[in-house]
């Protein structure tokens, strides 16, 4: 990037943040240009289409629209969001999902430190806007099955489409994804951070190194195991059995 300002902008409904992050940014940040400030989605909207900004700051709920909401509306997405929103909001599962970055309000100087360093190192890989684009289609598709997920691997980023993963197995602080085609991707990610990404997808921790997808189980046989897609054997421990029952009775009809 050399010397050349980061030329963004601000989206949030609250004032107080607005001159909180602006003056953070000012005074801590100076690599940071603030083009703007905007109250409202309709407004952003505006200003988005006047400054063509590298980056902008988003409010996650607003009183006009989401954040999701605007972005939907915007024609071409050429730059990158930082998305502001609060502790435990529903929406961060949805950011995280798609390995965007966030805020927590009241924002942290050190975290908006860190974000604005990831965003750098993020300008070397143009394809950096596909996760943005990745999350707009999840919030467009009702179909769970299609939603895209984005995860790290050694290799760099993987993007997924949900129905294409047959199982997930753990393996300490790292994770393996098995998907179709007889394709096998390792990920800087724990079972558990998994499990609570994908349990309201389809997914299901039947053992405490296997998360299994319900599009791809083709047989239970026994209370004690599960037939895959791929013919792989998952068992089912013995203290997730009557749990798996249950789940199986929402998503095995589905």
């Amino acid at each position: 990037m050399g010397n050349e300002k980061i030329r963004s902008l601000i989206i949030d409904d609250d004032q107080f943040i607005l001159d909180l992050l602006r003056d953070k940014l000012n005074q801590c940040l100076p690599e940071v240009e603030v083009l703007a400030t905007a109250g409202s989605g309709q407004e952003g909207l505006e200003q988005i289409l006047e400054y063509r900004p590298d980056l902008i700051f988003l409010d996650v709920e607003m009183a006009d629209m989401t954040g999701f909401e605007m972005l939907t509306r915007v024609e071409h997405i050429s730059f990158q969001v930082i998305f502001i929103t609060s502790y435990n909001h529903y929406a961060i599962k949805a950011i995280r999902f798609n390995a965007l970055d966030y805020l927590v309000k009241p924002i942290d100087l050190g975290e908006l430190r860190q974000a604005i360093r990831r965003y750098k190192e993020q300008t070397k890989h143009p394809a950096q806007t596909e996760k943005v684009k990745d999350a707009l289609h999840n919030f467009r598709t009702k179909a769970v099955a299609d939603h895209k997920l984005v995860l790290h691997t050694h290799d760099g980023e993987l993007r997924m489409v949900i129905k294409d993963i047959i199982r997930l197995e753990g393996e300490r602080n790292y994770s393996y994804i098995y998907l179709n085609n007889h394709r096998k991707k390792l990920v800087s990610k724990t079972l558990a951070d998994l499990e609570e990404m994908l349990r309201d997808k389809g997914f299901f921790r039947c053992h405490r190194s296997y998360l299994v997808n319900a599009d791809h189980i083709r047989a239970y046989p026994t209370s004690n195991n599960l037939i895959l897609s791929d013919g792989t054997d998952v068992p089912i421990s013995r203290r997730k059995k009557e749990e798996f029952r249950n789940w199986w009775e929402k998503w095995g009809n589905g």
